[in-house]
């Protein structure tokens, strides 16, 4: 009877437990003075401390927090209907102006909730376009022409690799980071065309932009089959590509954000996307009144949206030679004489 009892008690706690409300993840950054307006972040798989394109979004409405005082609440990921959840928790609050999808996995979502919230303004990251929907008037998708930053980074990893032997690890399967492999292959094969790049995906849903496990053993592959240099496009899971870069002692291309402290004299050069000036500027743009979405911004080389990095500290990895090539390459995207894809 005891025995029976004690686990009733067990059982009981348990449910009480499950039946609590769940703590919320949303935190807020404030302005020192009064708040024109708030501004909501849902980050995307990975969440806040990607180095990548999360982070890159936070950084951007951080500096709007300090420049125009604004209010930022941000949520951290969670999996399917808790993106909308999300989306919906931050429509709902009459201060919030703003909602910031960061990326493309919230297309479909941030389209439902800006059509129910026709008062609110929406961005999103990455949106993925579909010529059977119409975009929503109080919608403004961001996109980048990864394409045009992964040539120039391919073609900089052909003209300095001693193997003749290149890698590229993605983290989801899909459209976008296709764009990120074709245009780092044709870059490459553009200055050197018997190069040979290997090539490794993560996973076929969002979950592969958060797996470091996978992203060092994709890399440890590619290392092992004489590549000398990788470009990751892949979140959180390229922490693993530099981590394999370290144990290897070659040379990996960053992402989205400028990524050299990851492997410090390691990390060749890292394709950035602008994601932080991006939605920094739609942030000026509803505080001005001058927001216009149903279209799509498109950021490329010429925009400024997407670059290669270099400066001081990775220089000297890149020869005199290979940097004017590169910035020929550059000057060819933006002119049309050359496509990427």
């Amino acid at each position: 009877m005891k025995a029976t009892g004690a686990l009733f008690l067990f059982v009981l706690v348990l449910f009480v437990a499950s039946c609590a409300p769940k703590k919320d993840s949303s935190k807020i950054v404030e302005p020192s003075g009064g708040a024109a307006f708030k501004v909501g972040l849902v980050f995307d798989v990975g969440g806040r401390g990607d180095k990548s394109f999360n982070d890159a979004a936070f950084a951007g409405l951080e500096r709007a927090v300090k420049d125009f005082s604004l209010k930022l609440e941000y949520i951290e990921p969670g999996a399917g209907a808790d993106r909308k959840t999300a989306l919906e928790q931050l429509a709902a609050q009459p201060e919030v102006k703003l909602i910031v999808g960061a990326g493309f996995i919230f297309t479909d979502d941030i389209t439902e909730v800006a059509l129910a919230f026709p008062d609110k303004k929406f961005a999103c990251i990455d949106y993925t376009l579909d010529t059977t929907r119409k975009i929503p008037d109080n919608l403004l998708p961001i996109l980048f022409k990864e394409e045009e930053g992964s040539f120039l980074v391919g073609a900089l990893a052909a003209l300095t690799s001693k193997t003749g032997v290149i890698g590229f690890v993605g983290g989801m399967d899909s459209p976008l980071i296709k764009k990120f492999e074709r245009g780092y292959i044709n870059g490459a094969k553009y200055v050197r065309p018997d190069i040979q790049v290997e090539v490794g995906y993560a996973g076929l849903s969002g979950e592969g932009f958060n797996n470091p496990v996978k992203g060092k053993e994709l890399a440890l592959i590619q290392y092992g089959r004489n590549a000398d240099v990788i470009y990751h496009a892949s979140g959180k899971t390229g922490d693993g590509v530099f981590d394999a870069a370290r144990e290897k002692q070659k040379f990996a291309i960053g992402v989205d954000m400028n990524q050299e402290d990851a492997a410090p004299g390691l990390v060749l050069t890292s394709m950035v996307k602008l994601v932080d000036n991006a939605v920094y500027e739609v942030a000026r743009a509803v505080k001005d009144g001058t927001f216009k979405g149903g279209q799509p911004l498109v950021l490329g080389l010429a925009d400024k949206g997407v670059d290669y990095v270099y400066n001081d500290k990775n220089k000297a990895l890149i020869p005199d030679d290979v940097r004017a090539k590169v910035e020929e390459l550059r000057a060819k995207i933006i002119n049309g004489e050359l496509q990427p894809l």
